[in-house]
């Protein structure tokens, strides 16, 4: 793109001076900003200031070497005297917050890491930018692999691998597969992927966006300029909320671009082509997953053939498909990498068994809704669910409900086991109520029986016992390894 010499030729959209910048956090992508920015000091950068924010030990390394550079660093600064002509804000800091509103305040305009990687990044390189509130991590790897079986240079970038500006600064692929949050949405402007995917909205990350509005408006982010590049979007059509956005798409016929909804209200067994006469639909079709595009259906593996379990895994391959479809890949190109996908760590990974008793690791379940799709895989009375952790206040009716329609027991642990325990009063399910999640993971066992399984989906995030989910789930991983070279 160049518009009279204001950008840069061969670039999507980065301006020929970046003039006076302000990065604001000091988190990964905050300092993978710093680093690129600082290689343009003097240059395209006149001038680069960092708001750390609250002062940290681990920080200041860093922050000296960037001072070394030129650059200019504050702690414990959050409001701004300068002016700026661009501000590149952190994931990690509210759009909602005195620090950010602020510095928007100081600046020409205000944009996340991932734009500014966008705009930085080759003209013609492509982008996938893949979105929902569960599974942005499974369908990012996945579409990555359909990408590289077809024999192009792709990077996974976002929440997952590197940032978005590190892989751009290394020319480091033609393909950027993004795992995009709603945080790095939320402050997007001319972001504008050649294939977008949006796999579900379900209530998350409230402290951040202080409402559900704004929450599911930072992920329609994803496809808000999709027309820019004719691109095409996959989008869930089951759950309430992305089904309404899809009817805001069917009903503006000059949008300019097109998209694929995933099932209907019926499920992900049907098609919205069938229920709704939508141009294009992908959905299950007795048993082999389907995407129809106009008149053509192409037909690519049964459910059987994944090696990922679940309609929430089906509806994740499906979206993979489509946005590499989306790209020219082949549909035999797809059907090889479907095939070859296995299950990531710490969603719904078998890891063992301890007397005869399974052991599934879903320590990524981190919300009522990720936990849902657990149930839904696990369903019958020989399974035991592990939840709890630290709260996030959701309504917990949900989980309740699921329960019921087949579930051994509930063991309830960590600061939000009380209100797991007590959500459960009454409705008939085993619960038990324990401390740690080394306890209810003992507690399950004892209930359990050779032949039942034992999974720790927790609903909760990991921060009350554990640093992430991540070492939650290894923590777990050991507790199965040792009981089972116990017993």
């Amino acid at each position: 793109m160049s518009m009279d010499g204001r950008y840069i030729e061969g670039r999507k959209a980065a301006p020929a001076d970046l003039g006076d910048v302000l990065v604001l956090g000091f988190g990964k992508s905050g300092r993978a900003v710093c680093t690129y920015c600082l290689d343009r000091l003097g240059g395209r950068v006149k001038s680069l200031t960092v708001a750390a924010g609250d002062r940290d030990d681990d920080a200041m390394p860093f922050a000296n070497a960037c001072m070394e550079r030129g650059a200019r660093v504050v702690f414990d600064t959050f409001t701004f005297d300068e002016r700026y002509d661009i501000c590149i804000a952190s994931p990690g800091i509210s759009q909602f917050s005195r620090f950010y509103e602020n510095a928007q305040a100081a600046s020409s305009e205000i944009v996340s890491e991932v734009e500014f990687a966008w705009r930085e990044s080759r003209s013609d390189s492509r982008w996938v930018a893949i979105t929902g509130t569960n599974g942005k991590t499974t369908t990012t790897t996945l579409t990555k692999l359909i990408v590289d079986e077809a024999g192009l240079s792709a990077v996974a970038v976002g929440n997952i691998g590197d940032t978005c500006i590190e892989a751009v600064a290394a020319d480091a692929a033609d393909v950027f597969v993004t795992e995009a949050s709603s945080f790095q949405l939320a402050s997007t402007v001319l972001f504008a992927p050649d294939a977008a995917v949006l796999l579900n909205i379900t209530p998350d990350h409230l402290y951040w966006h202080m409402t559900f509005e704004a929450y599911v408006a930072a992920k329609k982010r994803v496809y808000a300029n999709l027309a820019a590049t004719a691109g095409v979007l996959a989008i869930d059509a089951v759950t309430d909320v992305s089904r309404a956005c899809v009817k805001e798409l069917a009903s503006d016929p000059a949008r300019g671009f097109s998209y694929v909804p995933l099932g209907c209200a019926a499920g992900l067994g049907s098609s919205m082509k069938d229920a709704c006469g939508s141009e294009n639909a992908t959905f299950v079709h007795d048993g082999m997953l389907r995407i129809c595009l106009g008149d053509e259906a192409i037909d690519l593996v049964s459910i059987d053939e994944l090696g990922i379990k679940g309609d929430h895994n089906a509806s994740n391959a499906l979206a993979a498909s489509c946005a590499a479809l989306a790209l020219g890949i082949e549909p035999e190109t797809i059907r090889r990498a479907l095939r070859a996908f296995s299950p990531l760590e710490h969603r719904m990974e078998p890891c063992g068994a301890v007397a005869g008793v399974a052991c599934v690791n879903d320590s990524k379940a981190t919300n009522v809704d990720a936990t849902l799709k657990a149930f839904a895989s696990f369903r019958g009375p020989s399974s035991l669910f592990l939840l709890g952790g630290h709260d996030k206040g959701t309504d917990l009716s949900p989980l309740v409900e699921a329960a019921k329609d087949g579930c051994k027991a509930v063991v309830c642990f960590g600061a939000a086991g009380r209100r797991f325990y007590d959500a459960f009063d009454g409705s008939g399910v085993r619960r038990v109520l324990v401390e740690h999640m080394e306890d209810a993971f003992d507690a399950a066992l004892g209930l359990a029986v050779p032949g039942d399984t034992v999974v720790l989906s927790p609903a909760c995030s990991s921060f009350d016992e554990f640093d992430s989910f991540e070492h939650r789930g290894r923590v777990f991983k050991q507790l199965v390894a040792f009981r089972a070279g116990r017993g």
